[in-house]
């Protein structure tokens, strides 16, 4: 009898065994690529497929990482995913793992190494140049040392990827940021170990019959990253600006104002959809513009243009990853356009290809242009304006019609009138005060 019983039992075990080890074979692993700058388009794609991971019953999922760094708060949100997900999450580090890789190697809940590859220098540093402050410096040392005391691993070699004044006997000098290569930090205990490919990390996980299944960013995902990479922002925010300046100097909405329009669009745009900036931007952006073109119609430079200029700034600044990137953005873009843009006008008047866009010449008499209807003699004479002259419009002088235009300023309907110039058929009048 008790033979029968154990029988039985061996055979429920085989059986329960067997199950799992279907399971588990059956649910694929998902291997996630981590590649260039750990960037918000990056984090996009990260979201997905982890979604997709989840949705599909992966046992673990997998970062094949070669990075030289990125943003560090992308990389504190991608964390915050990873601590999310309910499966254990492992970081194949081939080649490199450094600043915020380093960070999101750690992040995981364990991490290997290639042959040859590397992993710190995390020390984080500001666009443009700059020192970074004390604070943020102790911040990020303590964040790097929370995630190594979590996989427990020595927190003092984390703090000497990110601070130069740490020393470590035989290992790193003061003044230098601690890198360990594979077998250093294999030997250190530092990594959970070599691997010269992914199946042998499944090997080391227990999950060795899994099938890998690997991922890739999509076409928008990875047109979105592109676009708010800092040089290809700087770049977006330069041409819009120049082409901006090329409508100001042409009459009426042509090509200028449509390319500029396009610039701004993908600069705003690309970090909208990545979700580093929110509708606040964008309204503002557009706010600006609608008081920049209020301004085209009312006399002198005040309060529309000022206050224009002022909610296009703030937008570009607001819409970048981090107030420092966005002002050092804006003050490259707008010098570099502006120079440009007094450039290429010098340019054109100096070729004389200016005059296809802009009247420069008058039409007079004594340049040889004449005209079948004679305006001399209303030279002198008052009038009442039917129209707003802005600075062209309709005037009446002793009970006719004329076409007119103001020698620049904005001049209301019914106000009174005096041609103090005729150039041709080109009256031109100004307010009689």
């Amino acid at each position: 009898m008790n033979k029968k019983i154990a029988a039985v039992l061996i055979l429920l075990s085989l059986v329960l065994f067997g199950a799992v080890a279907f399971q588990a074979g059956s649910s694929p692993v998902y291997v996630i690529p981590v590649r260039d700058q750990i960037e918000p388009g990056w984090l996009l794609f990260l979201e997905r497929s982890l979604e997709e991971a989840d949705g599909a019953g992966a046992p673990a999922i997998v970062l094949d990482m070669d990075t030289p760094g990125g943003y560090i708060d992308t990389a504190q949100k991608a964390k915050k995913l990873l601590d999310a997900f309910e499966a254990p999450v492992y970081v194949y580090v081939n080649t490199d793992a450094l600043s915020a890789g380093a960070y999101l190697a750690l992040a995981a809940d364990g991490f290997f190494m290639a042959p040859g590859a590397t992993i710190g220098a995390a020390e984080p540093v500001i666009m443009g140049g700059g020192e970074v402050d004390e604070k943020f410096l102790s911040f990020w040392e303590a964040e790097m040392r929370g995630a190594a005391e979590r996989q427990g691993k020595d927190p003092r070699l984390a703090e000497a990827m990110v601070r130069k004044d740490i020393s470590i006997e035989d290992l790193v000098e003061r003044g230098e940021l601690l890198t360990l290569t594979a077998g250093e930090a294999e030997d250190l205990e530092f990594s959970d170990g070599s691997a010269n490919d992914l199946e042998e990390i499944l090997e080391a996980v227990g999950l060795p019959e899994a099938e890998l299944v690997r991922t890739s960013p999509s076409f928008w995902e990875n047109l979105s990253g592109w676009l708010i990479n800092p040089v290809v922002a700087t770049l977006l925010l330069i041409l819009g600006f120049f082409f901006l300046f090329v409508e100001v100097l042409t009459a009426g909405f042509g090509v200028g104002g449509f390319l500029s329009l396009i610039c701004f669009g993908l600069y705003f745009g690309g970090h909208f959809f990545t979700g580093v900036s929110g509708w606040q931007a964008i309204f503002l952006f557009l706010l600006g513009i609608s008081s920049l073109l209020v301004e085209a119609f009312v006399p002198g430079f005040g309060i529309f243009g000022v206050g224009g200029l002022v909610a296009v700034f703030v937008a570009i600044v607001l819409a970048a990853a981090s107030t420092a990137l966005g002002f050092y953005m804006l003050f490259i873009s707008f010098f570099i356009s502006a120079g440009a843009g007094y450039a290429a006008y010098r340019y054109f008047r100096r070729k004389g290809l200016l005059r296809s866009f802009v009247l420069s010449d008058a039409a007079t008499r004594e340049a040889g242009y004449s005209t079948s209807d004679d305006y001399s003699a209303l030279m002198g004479k008052k009038g009442r304006a039917v129209t707003p002259l802005r600075p062209s419009g309709t005037v009446e002088i002793e009970g006719k019609r004329f076409d007119t235009v103001s020698e620049g300023v904005y001049i209301y309907a019914d106000e009174t009138v005096e041609v103090v110039r005729v150039e041709g058929g080109r009256i031109v009048v100004r307010p009689v005060k």
